[in-house]
């Protein structure tokens, strides 16, 4: 079994002070935007959804899957839970999971969140959206693929404003970083892509009314929202098996040289380690199980807020 050694997102250290301030800012109006969309706009139904998919995002990530170059790449899922939320709900969701990484696992500096957050978050839930819902009206083959070259751009962007983020940072050299990591972004998405139209292809089979489909064979809320939690809980399950090379980022870093830069920080759960384990295995299982509890329980008690206010 293998075990990622560094944190998958943007650490302290990596970006300016001023830049980091920045994104801050774009950051805190975007959400702001979101958080009174929703609030006018929330379902019955978006409210345990969105803790599902908040669960099941946060415990994708924590499975880094292999690509070429002893390189590793895992889930966003910004482009997944716009597309089955709406844009503005997933960006809620995204929000959610990386704010429980940051300042739970130290996954991600504190001060570089807000960049976290836009790169992960805004800028993939709008992608992701926006090209999906141009086809809203075609068949379901054609809005698969759509939503798979949808949540593959989602990454590429990501990545790039990752890469205009480091440059304007005076981390790195415009000509090189903008290369390196839209580079070895290209097979991270294709990653993406993959489970998202896979998760897609479920939500349709199972329950199409989320995705604006009419079905006769959908199911209770409270079964499916079951079965979601359960699906998280197998994958955080399989956590263990992530692959154990540095995530694109990371890889970026190591190869360009501002890896040492990185400010990791220390907390009785930093890294997805529950101290009390002596298994490895089961320490990192554990932290998963927790990791989705909180994220599920706090993206649903936000949802009821809203749902009371709208």
């Amino acid at each position: 079994m293998h075990f990622s050694p560094v944190p998958l997102h943007i650490p302290d250290g990596f970006l300016s002070i001023p830049i980091s301030i920045i994104c801050w800012a774009i950051t805190i109006i975007t959400l702001g935007i979101a958080i009174s969309r929703t609030n006018k706009a929330l379902g019955e139904k978006q409210v345990p959804l969105m803790g599902v998919m908040a669960a099941f995002i946060f415990a994708a990530q924590m499975i880094n899957f292999p690509v070429a170059g002893g390189t590793s790449g895992h889930l966003l899922g910004g482009a997944l839970a716009a597309i089955v939320l709406g844009p503005w709900a997933g960006m809620l969701v995204m929000t959610a999971v990386v704010a429980v990484q940051g300042l739970l696992f130290q996954d991600g500096g504190l001060l570089v969140m807000g960049a976290n957050i836009l790169n992960m978050g805004l800028v993939t839930a709008a992608i992701g959206y926006g090209l999906y819902r141009a086809v809203s009206n075609q068949s379901k083959a054609v809005k698969l693929s759509v939503a798979g070259v949808a949540a593959w751009l989602s990454v590429m962007a990501g990545a790039l404003f990752t890469a205009l983020q480091l440059w304007l940072s005076g981390t790195s050299q415009l000509g090189i970083v903008i290369p390196a990591m839209l580079g070895v972004h290209v097979l991270i998405g294709l990653g993406e892509a993959f489970i998202t139209v896979a998760a897609l292809s479920f939500i349709l089979q199972t329950r199409p009314d989320l995705l604006g489909e009419d079905s006769e064979s959908a199911k209770g809320s409270r079964a499916w929202v079951a079965v979601g939690g359960i699906i998280a809980l197998v994958v955080v399950w399989l956590s263990p098996l992530a692959s154990a090379d540095p995530d694109g980022l990371n890889r970026v870093a190591m190869d360009i040289g501002f890896f040492n830069t990185a400010q990791t920080g220390e907390g009785l759960l930093a890294g997805y380690t529950v101290p009390f384990f002596a298994d490895a295995a089961a320490s990192k299982i554990m932290a998963g199980v927790i990791g989705v509890i909180v994220v599920g329980a706090i993206i649903m008690l936000i949802g009821r807020g809203m749902k009371a206010k709208s």
